[in-house]
């Protein structure tokens, strides 16, 4: 009893005395030690639990997971209280892939989580987590203990980790970044953003791809740091031995991706978020866009002049201003007063059409689409339950949730109308989301986040994402078996799964082609490789030399558009003069005799989770040279390019990798392992095809489809050894591969000082309907007396220019040229 008064009185000094009216003068504070907001560290470990291929450390307060994803992956969480946040993501797809073996062990110094490729050690003392490989070499070593520090606004934390930067260590990836393809010495920002005209070295753009390659003695490995808040990367820039990452919210998650190549990191990184979907086979070919086309009448002009000139293209794409007032899903009736008509014109005339559609929806009572969105409560609302609202094209909008799975399954349906006035493909553009005035969404705004809850400081980063998931899923069951064409301006990892990209609203510089140019291939290396620029320049007036010269680099981009503000001057390929027409015509059909390998290095990407363009220093890390080469790249593993960057420029040092290669224009053989001064005229670009290849090549078509192919022509460079090649067919626009309605040919070459042998296997039970291979055998050494194709022998035959070919059936099994 004497206790319990001595408490109330210890209670009642700390609250303060009442007064006669029953009012308390408080003169204590009743938090005796208020806790200091500081930076916190992970102590020694202390005990550790294990949960099938999860392991769990901790220091007696704080928690780290340890989970074996495969033999080469390896996921590590921190919960610095020990309760970790549900575990969802956008991005990763496959988080628990079945390694053949692990094990833990330990000693003395720390504890060893091993697969059989793999081994994440955590030191007892210090917690430092670090990875080696099997012969005891370090990959990545944390530099300081992870760490944390409340965040007393929002609740929650900011994340941080800190590796050791090893001296010749190089990093490549992390998206859609306008610098230098080695990211070491510079600090990065992910904050998607709209970025107009923007510069060399501006941070952040459009997309949030927290990824990056580490390559050191010339192996490599990747950390993605899976957190969709703001993140931070420093790679050596603040100290020189130490690159961190970091979020001003969310959990440390990041994913150990070993190697010990590039490709084989970005390969187990598709493995867990995903690859590219296919595309019709239109998609990948040449693309018109404006801001804008309108009325139908220039729509029609412009696609009859590239039917009267002969310039190949596959689609016409329409901005916002075929909107009513800019109300997405629903046509300007004074622009285009009978849409269907006129997009069942263009499809006769082989053209495509893609709409845009933003995310903004005009606030307007007898506007279907926001009453709809109103009645349903579809859309975003600030955290006191007002509707979120802000500017942009329409005027006064509010925003849908597309992190809420009823409101993503809403937006995909509202596309009906568009397809069934035969619009072929969509463009979601704004999706950073942009607001004018503001640039984005306030911070409070609520987001159901698939039920998992969030700010927009959280969801702010996926919201692009989001609304092209919507789209892609709404296309697919709006066009039964048919393939959707999408393309986002924003993006976070795992994106590839719905949509292709490009690189924003460039200028028409020089520099941007070099940035664009740096762009592609970093976006390539960071699982966006189905990407390309606005070919010319969004804004800013180019020349004729210039849009050329990025014309020549667009056949090489994987997404292939011309775009341009309505405030420039016309943008088609005519527009500069009969000189420069003519080179831009013909590359335009050199993308379109290069599409059957062209498509083929999309299956690869998509299957295999191979990038579509590959970095020297992808191609060959083991160099320490290569890691700062950034003019050539390879488009698949066969065809090499090097872009022309410079104004008036009469040639330019191109570095070929091992083996042989051979000049495009005039099939002169060059050595590889070196550097070659290549001549670069108005009308050719550095072009190599790898010895030892067989390339696939359509006769010129004015859109794809345009005609049947009644015979494939294969050109065979030849090259002493044996190699590989692959050619991918299939429907072109339908989902009839996944049940493996596709021919997958497999060539097999070995070349000796007097043969040449070519082996074909074919998997897959698609037919195509051409019946032969018209073979040009290009660089063969010696002279050909006999050639027989599955023990008969046949004949040489010339071209009209006086090319010799092999005329044989496609389903040969080995061809004997001696």
């Amino acid at each position: 009893m004497a206790d319990s008064i001595k408490k109330e009185e210890f209670a009642s000094e700390l609250l303060g005395d009442e007064t006669s009216d029953g009012t308390v003068h408080h003169v204590n504070n009743p938090v005796l030690d208020l806790p200091t907001i500081e930076k916190k560290y992970l102590a020694r470990v202390r005990s550790y639990s294990k949960d099938r291929n999860t392991f769990y450390f901790t220091d007696g307060i704080a928690k780290v997971e340890i989970r074996v994803v495969s033999d080469e992956i390896i996921r590590v969480r921190l919960a610095p209280q020990g309760s970790f946040l549900d575990d969802f993501s956008y991005a990763v797809i496959d988080t628990d892939q079945h390694a053949v073996s692990f094990s833990l062990d330990e000693d003395e110094t720390s504890f060893y989580v091993k697969t059989n490729k793999v081994i994440c050690s955590i030191r007892k003392a210090d917690f430092l987590v670090s990875f080696q490989d099997l012969s005891g070499k370090v990959f990545s070593t944390d530099d300081k203990p992870m760490h944390w520090e409340e965040n007393p606004d929002f609740g929650g934390y900011y994340v941080y980790c800190s590796k050791k930067a090893h001296e010749d260590e190089a990093f490549f990836g992390l998206g859609d970044k306008a610098t230098n393809l080695n990211l070491r010495g510079k600090r990065f920002k992910n904050w998607n953003s709209d970025t107009y005209g923007y510069a060399f070295n501006q941070d952040p753009l459009y997309k949030t791809i927290p990824f990056y390659i580490g390559v050191t003695g010339g192996e490599a490995y990747g950390i993605f740091f899976d957190n969709t808040f703001r993140t931070f990367f420093d790679f050596a820039s603040e100290n020189k031995q130490r690159t961190s990452f970091w979020s001003e919210g969310g959990e440390m998650q990041y994913y150990y991706i070993h190697g010990p190549n590039m490709m084989d990191v970005v390969k187990r990184y598709h493995s867990i978020t995903g690859t590219h979907f296919m595309p019709p086979l239109w998609g990948i070919g040449y693309h018109q866009c404006r801001w804008s086309y309108y009325p139908e009448q220039n729509v029609r002009d412009v696609t009859a002049e590239f039917r009267k000139r002969e310039i190949p293209c596959d689609a016409i794409y329409l901005d916002i201003d075929y909107m009513d007032g800019y109300r997405c899903f629903t046509w300007n009736k004074q622009y285009f007063p009978d849409p269907k008509k006129m997009i069942s014109d263009l499809a006769a005339n082989g053209f495509k059409t893609v709409v845009m559609i933003d995310p903004g929806i005009k606030v307007d009572e007898n506007y279907w689409v926001f009453k709809e969105g109103q009645q349903n409560r579809y859309f975003c609302r600030r955290g006191d339950d007002y509707f979120m609202e802000g500017f942009v094209w329409p005027g006064r909008c509010q925003f849908p949730d597309f992190t809420n799975p009823a409101v993503r399954e809403w937006w995909g349906t509202l596309y009906k109308g568009l397809v069934d006035d035969g619009v072929a493909g969509f463009w979601n553009d704004m999706n950073e989301p942009a607001v004018f005035g503001r640039g984005t969404f306030p911070d409070d705004v609520r987001h159901n986040y698939d039920g998992y809850r969030g700010s927009h400081r959280k969801a702010h980063n996926i919201y692009g994402m989001q609304m092209v998931r919507s789209t892609y899923d709404g296309l697919k069951k709006l066009y039964k078996n048919k393939r959707p064409f999408t393309i986002t301006r924003a993006a976070y990892s795992g994106t590839q799964r719905f949509s292709s990209v490009w690189t924003g609203d460039n200028i028409a510089t020089w520099e941007h082609l070099r940035i664009g140019l740096l762009q592609l291939q970093r976006l390539s290396v960071s699982g966006l490789s189905f990407c390309g620029t606005d070919i010319g320049g969004f804004t800013g007036e180019p020349d004729g030399e210039l849009f050329t010269r990025w014309m020549q680099f667009g056949v090489f981009s994987p997404f292939m558009r011309v775009h341009s503000a309505g405030d420039t001057r016309d943008r088609e390929p005519w527009s500069f003069g009969p000189e420069w027409e003519a080179i831009c015509k013909k590359f335009i059909e050199m993308r379109y005799r290069l599409l059957p390998y062209i498509y083929t290095v999309f299956w690869q990407q998509h299957r295999y989770g191979e990038p579509i363009l590959r970095p020297i220093s992808l191609v060959e890390q083991h160099f320490p040279k290569n890691l700062i080469r950034e003019e050539e790249f390879c488009f698949g593993d066969k065809i090499l390019v090097s872009p022309v960057l410079n104004p008036g420029q009469k040639n330019k040092v191109v570095y070929l990798p091992e083996g042989d290669w051979y000049y495009y224009f005039n099939l002169q053989k060059y050595s590889g392992s070196q550097e070659h001064t290549i001549d670069t005229p108005l009308d050719e670009m550095p072009i190599f095809i790898k010895g030892g290849s067989v390339i696939p090549e359509y006769p010129v078509m004015q859109y794809t489809f345009e005609h049947k192919i009644d015979v494939l022509k294969l050109n065979v460079y030849y090259s002493k050894g044996k190699f590989d090649s692959y050619i991918y067919a299939d429907h072109g626009d339908t989902f009839a591969y996944e049940q493996s309605v596709y021919a997958e040919k497999h060539f097999l070459l070995e070349g000796t000082e007097n043969t040449l042998v070519i082996l074909q296997q074919v998997e897959g039970l698609y037919n195509e309907r051409f019946d032969d291979y018209k073979i040009y055998l290009i660089g063969i050494p010696f002279e050909v007396k006999t050639i027989k194709a599955d023990g008969v022998e046949v004949t040489l035959s010339k071209d009209e220019l006086g090319n010799d070919y092999v005329l044989i059936e496609k389903d040969f099994r080995n061809l004997i040229i001696a």
